[in-house]
């Protein structure tokens, strides 16, 4: 690789401390701030305790994947000679990869478990303090995923100068990204299922009320699966579509070198472009906090626009309008998947008003209601990424596609720091409803969840798009590694990988949704016999036994884990390697699995979020308010949809993206 390509490649891991100084001042922000009473501490103190006490033992558990995953690269290295992506150095660059994913789930959530009380003790204060602060605690989050995302890619790409080794490192942070997200999530909703259907429909008790033994359970849930496991999800994205544009960018005929660089040029600017937006979501008296946020990410996207036009011009000035029509292609194209989202998902808009109003006449049509409109919000996003992939297409071929995903994903920092606000907020309203703050408090709070459910909902439809021009930016790559030149539907061997790739997305959120089936009926138990065995607990005199609750769910969580993720690891390599598949049949079940694992996932994500605000609707008073026969519906459709929201739909995103970033590493394996 040319001298003049590592020295440009500094910029990434300056960028990365960047970041990471940003994220340092926010903490020692955060710990300024009054963490409250002291039953407000302990109570946040249990939540820290769980969170971090699951994450512990999922790195435990993650340690032998990642050793035997090791041992796997560097005899399929040995098996090949050293061929393409096939070397030892690749087993170190899927180390690194690893650990910079874990770490910026330990980060994360160590933060956000932070930040949540001083959320709550802010709210004693005012609305816009409280949002300060729950933002603050996001951000952290959003800063450490680019940051150690572009520190250790950077770190690898000099020491190796080889863009081949570099996909380890995707590889890494793809396959911890999985477990993180299908672990989480099952965690999370195995907890909150059981606290709802026991406590809110069953006992007829509030949510978070300190009675319910499910309720720290349900608030480590928040941290582990919405910060942790959506912190992974993006890490993995991010990294990957900047590793495809040096991949397709090296292959350049002309000007590779500076081809190859501007991915990461783009994406140290967009770190820039993310801290200055986070300045613009102004927190004054009267501030709204959806307006604040909108701002803040509107100001990060337009100085990312502006500075992606002056490294494309500079960098590639033969054809650096067209590079940077096709980066903005893929970031509008995020922007708008957003409001797309948000439209199917909060509950000031049409569809999530019919589920509310659906839920007068019982369960069965508030699901009608809400599978309904999973399934017709999956339309217009469909629209949108095909116009942005033959936009990129048009003005700068596979490489135009791989800078649209690398645009879509350049302000991750402010995308991840919006989203994680939300978790932080939620745990906000359940420290204060256990601490039984004053009723003002909680209606902060809630104010703030409800904005936080909107947000979380955008983020994972702002997930689900990058993650299919990142598969399909990996996918092309993929065909150039193997040397496949076009892949024809018409032969028997693409046809198999293609229905076994769109099966695949299937069984996947089968086996999710069964985990926290299992899960769930297992912490449900648990609640009932709580409720029945401890005497005086439903009168408030006795303390429930929330330990026993958060080890049902950790122990639920890493047993279920397991077999959904070695999925994603084992099929690719198995349709690569047996007699009468080969390349080009994985390369169909590549095409398969991102089509219906994209489709499936904007359906469930949004399902899932259209039911909670559905239900968070009636609970602010409509159809009869909380209590009522339509709210109980809406209730039991939450629970339906907290699965497709939070573990099936989410995970679908990287199940995609590792597929195809196995298929990349192991190409040579294949020839």
């Amino acid at each position: 690789m040319p001298e003049s390509f590592s020295g440009g490649l500094y910029v990434a891991p300056i960028a990365g401390i960047i970041a990471l100084i940003f994220a340092g001042y926010l903490v020692a922000r955060i710990k300024r701030v009054d963490p409250g009473t002291e039953k407000m501490k302990e109570i946040a103190e249990a939540i820290h305790e769980g969170a971090m006490a699951f994450l512990f033992r999922e790195y435990r558990t993650l340690i032998y994947f990642i050793l035997a995953m090791t041992i796997v690269i560097v005899v399929a290295g040995v098996m090949t000679q050293g061929a393409g992506s096939m070397k030892p150095a690749t087993a170190i660059a899927y180390l690194v990869g690893t650990i910079c994913s874990l770490g910026a789930g330990f980060i994360g959530m160590n933060v956000a478990t932070l930040a949540n009380v001083r959320t709550t003790n802010a709210a004693r204060q005012g609305a816009n303090q409280a949002l300060g602060v729950a933002f603050s605690g996001g951000a952290v989050m959003g800063m450490s995923v680019v940051g150690l995302g572009l520190l250790g890619l950077g770190i690898i790409s000099i020491i190796f100068k080889d863009p081949a080794i570099i996909n380890g490192f995707a590889l890494g942070a793809s396959s911890i990204a999985l477990f993180g997200r299908v672990g989480g999530g099952i965690y999370t909703k195995a907890a909150d299922v059981g606290a709802d259907l026991v406590g809110k429909v069953e006992a007829g008790i509030p949510e978070d009320d300190p009675r319910n033994p499910a309720v720290i359970a349900d608030n480590v849930g928040d941290n582990v699966g919405d910060v942790a496991g959506m912190g992974a999800d993006l890490f993995e994205s991010y990294v990957g579509s900047i590793i495809a544009g040096i991949a397709l960018g090296s292959a350049m005929s002309s000007n590779s070198v500076n081809a190859a660089l501007l991915p990461i040029y783009i994406a140290a600017a967009g770190v820039i472009a993310a801290i200055i937006g986070t300045f613009f979501v102004r927190t004054n008296e009267g501030a709204r906090a959806q307006s604040a946020l909108n701002t803040g990410t509107l100001v990060a996207s337009i100085l990312a626009i502006a500075f992606t036009y002056f490294l494309s011009t500079s960098l590639l000035p033969d054809i650096g309008l067209n590079v940077f029509g096709a980066t903005v292609a893929g970031l509008l194209a995020g922007v708008l998947i957003g409001k797309i989202t948000e439209y199917y998902t909060a509950d000031r808009f049409n569809p999530v008003k019919e589920i509310a109003k659906a839920s007068q006449t019982g369960t069965a049509t508030n699901i009608i209601a809400g599978i309904s409109t999973g399934m017709m919000s999956t339309a217009l996003p469909i629209v949108v990424i095909v116009v942005a992939i033959l936009l990129a297409y048009k003005l700068a071929g596979l490489y135009g596609i791989a800078l649209a995903a690398v645009g879509m994903l350049s302000t991750t920092g402010m995308v991840v720091a919006v989203d994680a606000y939300g978790p932080i907020a939620d745990n906000a309203g359940g420290i204060a409803e256990m601490s039984g703050l004053e009723p003002g408090v909680r209606k902060i709070t809630d104010a703030l969840d409800a904005v936080g459910n909107t947000t979380a909902a955008i983020g994972k439809g702002f997930a689900i798009g990058s993650a299919a021009l990142t598969a399909l930016a990996l996918f092309s790559a993929y065909t150039k590694a193997a040397d496949i030149q076009a892949i024809d539907i018409t032969q028997p061997n693409v046809v198999a990988g293609l229905f076994i790739g769109g099966m695949l997305p299937f069984l996947f959120s089968a086996l999710t949704m069964q985990a926290v089936g299992r899960a769930a009926f297992d912490m449900i138990e648990e609640v009932r016999r709580q409720f029945r065995s401890i005497p005086g607990l439903m009168e408030g005199k006795a303390r429930p036994d929330y330990a026993n609750c958060v080890r049902i769910s950790t122990g639920a969580a890493l047993r279920e884990m397991i077999i959904p993720g070695l999925l994603a690891v084992v099929v690719p390599l198995a349709v690569g390697l047996i007699p009468g598949l080969g390349k080009e049949a994985l390369g169909g079940l590549l095409a398969g699995a991102l089509v219906s694992g994209f489709l499936l996932a904007v359906m469930m994500a949004n399902a899932g979020g259209a039911w909670d605000n559905a239900k968070k609707y009636i609970e602010g008073g409509q159809y009869g308010g909380k209590g009522s026969e339509a709210h109980a519906a809406a209730v039991n459709g939450d629970t339906v949809g907290d699965p497709f929201k939070d573990t099936s739909g989410p995970s679908l995103n990287i199940l995609i993206k590792l597929m195809t970033i196995v298929s990349l590493v192991f190409a040579p394996l294949f020839m």
